[in-house]
């Protein structure tokens, strides 16, 4: 179950990025994607952050010293999520 959430990351970023050459499956969990791993720059985030906004309803801040830290693997994208996630629904 969990893997699905990661796999669903894996898609959008292709999507969201228009990656072409890249199949999800290619995609490691805890490959950084930024620089070395993929090679993302600072604008493939910000469409990144609007697209994971859109596909999971989660928000990040330019301003958010933890952009580095959540922004880093396919892992820390889904422990964002899914903390974000479940403060939405302890809040709720």
């Amino acid at each position: 179950m969990s893997d699905t959430l990661e796999h669903r990351i894996k898609e959008v970023i292709v999507e969201a990025l228009m990656l072409e050459d890249i199949e999800p499956s290619e995609i490691k969990n805890d490959e950084p994607l930024f620089v070395e791993g993929l090679g993302l720059d600072s604008i493939d985030a910000l469409e990144l952050a609007i697209a994971l906004s859109k596909e999971f309803g989660v928000k990040t801040s330019a301003e958010d010293k933890r952009n580095r830290e959540i922004f880093y693997s396919v892992d820390s994208l889904a422990r964002f999520i899914r903390e974000e996630q479940a403060a939405g629904r302890a809040s709720a």
